[in-house]
């Protein structure tokens, strides 16, 4: 079992909060640092303000030297792909190739609204983030020297150079969501990894099953695909240290408890999280919420993951 730490900087951090993190969960042995790519809080202020997801992994790229970067996930309304894709090969170079791209259609229409970001249906963004991943991997995969071209509903690309090139011949692609047909259908075409986060086994068994089908019917093998699942964590020693750190990110234990096998004391967590690994969970991200509470991933980082492993 992998165990990665995820973190929502557009509900309040700086560059340097999330730093802390990043190097923290790297001296701890966690395998990643992703962080969303937000620009709106979706609880409080948010202060002091949204960070950019990508300038801010190019930064920690320059800061840690093992742990692998990347986004859960970018939203594919935000930029286009020919910059998106310069920008992911740019901090896979910075950080000597431990970059992973999660992509994403994009859904949360505030955040657009306060940022001048058009917002389409939908249907059109799914077509987008689709065009976007065949140009991200067609400039991936070009060879040097030669020119990439594109001709799609959305986009349109015209002898590129599909320059510059990542440090990993190929990053790995991560796709994730609940949707039944077009999710599994893109992770089939392009993904290393799929994610299905916040949800319960259930859920995710079935989502699991439609993306087996659906990567068996691209032609490839049922295990060259990562699958993975995120959820928020609250662990603690006792239940008054759980029930501290619900309230430091303004959550009531028993709805998290009910909502996230990573809730709870270790020896419970670890009870919890059985039925998903059985289910097929190979890699685990946890939401931390509250990023001054290094301790917290260093709890779960000593008691939790040498039991799972």
């Amino acid at each position: 079992m992998d165990f990665r730490v995820f973190v929502e900087p557009q509900q309040g951090a700086t560059y340097a909060d999330q730093l802390a993190v990043a190097q923290a969960a790297e001296s701890l042995g966690y395998s990643a640092f992703f962080r969303s790519d937000h620009y709106l809080a979706m609880a409080g202020d948010g202060l002091p303000g949204p960070t950019d997801s990508w300038v801010t992994l190019g930064g920690i790229a320059r800061e840690t030297s093992t742990i692998r970067l990347g986004t859960m996930v970018t939203s594919a309304t935000f930029r286009h792909p020919g910059p998106l894709a310069i920008a992911v090969a740019q901090v896979d170079e910075m950080s000597g190739g431990r970059v992973e791209l999660g992509l994403g259609a994009g859904w949360f229409a505030e955040e657009h609204e306060a940022y001048a970001i058009p917002f389409p249906p939908l249907g059109e963004r799914f077509d987008r983030l689709d065009e976007q991943l065949q140009i991200i991997t067609g400039f991936w995969d070009t060879p040097v020297g030669e020119h990439f071209d594109f001709a799609g509903t959305h986009y349109t690309v015209k002898n590129s150079p599909a320059l510059p090139k990542p440090a990993q011949a190929h990053p790995p692609v991560i796709i994730g969501g609940g949707g039944a047909k077009r999710t599994p259908a893109l992770a089939a075409r392009f993904a290393s990894e799929f994610n299905i986060p916040f949800v319960d086994i259930d859920t995710l068994t079935t989502q699991f099953g439609r993306v087996r089908a659906a990567v068996t019917a691209a032609g490839r093998a049922p295990e060259s695909i990562t699958y993975s699942a995120a959820f928020v964590l609250c662990a603690g020693k006792d239940d008054a240290e759980i029930a501290r750190r619900a309230a430091a990110i303004g959550r009531e234990v028993d709805e998290m408890r009910g909502n996230s096998p990573t809730v709870g004391t270790p020896a419970e967590i670890v009870d919890k999280l059985a039925p998903f690994v059985a289910a097929g969970v190979e890699r685990i991200y946890l939401q931390v919420l509250d990023m001054a509470d290094l301790d917290h991933i260093e709890l779960f980082s000593t008691e939790v993951i040498p039991q799972l492993r």
